[in-house]
């Protein structure tokens, strides 16, 4: 099954990370979290990947060449110039780098990319954030429903500690509890082609015209995700990512 990745957006909310750099292209660890998201997709062996380019979308192509390059260890003889490369880091991985447009929306990128996906089910989800959502799952659950789109259901971390009251007594403190109000969109969509019907041009939005339209026809499902989800919409949240990975407590990381 082939796999869209969106990375083409500005991300103007992590300003001080993406002035010279696309968000996917931003760092968790010594890897973008592009990189932990195409793990993820990986572990479940999904290996074709699509990247929706579009803003700053060669520092994406960059990173993938220079991955091919220099990955591993080498030797280089100046003498003749020979390069023996040793033990090279190699993923299992064909990714398609499509130029989506710089001021294209999210459907409009799915659009561009019709072309290559065909007509078999194909799975979307947000270059910003990572789960520990079971893909296998995921895609049984949608088999199951018989519908145009899936999309997975989650109920992001609430940011400050929540307090339950008894009168004037705290009878439970989390710090970080789940948000108590609704599901929200987490990404890792999957999609029949069906989904095109619903799109028109660069300026289609795919959370509106196709979303927000198959649910009004009783045509999009929803995954219920209990588990880990987090986007990287802030600093704040890079930093939270970044300390989970550096501590050994990253629970998206289910690959070895």
């Amino acid at each position: 099954m082939k796999a869209v990745i969106l990375a083409g957006g500005y991300g103007t909310r992590l300003a001080e990370e993406t002035e010279m750099k696309p968000k996917p292209m931003v760092q968790i660890g010594s890897h973008p979290i592009l990189w932990h998201i195409l793990k993820h997709f990986s572990h479940f062996g999904i290996h074709d990947f699509y990247i929706a380019l579009g803003y700053l979308g060669d520092e994406v192509k960059r990173y993938f060449l220079d991955r091919r390059r220099l990955a591993g260890s080498m030797t280089v003889d100046l003498s003749d110039g020979s390069i023996e490369r040793v033990n090279p880091d190699r993923e299992n991985w064909k990714v398609h780098l499509v130029e989506t447009g710089i001021e294209s929306m999210t459907g409009g990128r799915v659009l561009r990319l019709r072309p290559h996906l065909g007509d078999g089910t194909f799975l979307v989800t947000y270059g910003d954030g990572v789960a520990d959502v079971n893909i296998d799952h995921l895609i049984a659950f949608h088999r199951r429903q018989g519908l145009i789109a899936t999309v997975t259901a989650v109920r992001p971390p609430a940011r400050f500690g929540g307090l339950d009251l008894d009168g004037h007594r705290v009878a439970r403190f989390s710090e970080k509890p789940q948000a108590g109000g609704g599901w929200i969109n987490g990404g890792f969509l999957v999609c029949e082609p069906a989904v095109f019907d619903y799109l028109k041009d660069d300026r289609s939005v795919f959370e509106t015209d196709v979303l927000e339209r198959l649910a009004e026809r009783g045509q999009l499902a929803a995954y219920q995700h209990e588990g880990f989800w987090q986007c990287m919409d802030t600093l704040r949240d890079k930093r939270q990512l970044e300390t989970m990975w550096k501590t050994g407590r990253a629970p998206w990381k289910l690959w070895e």
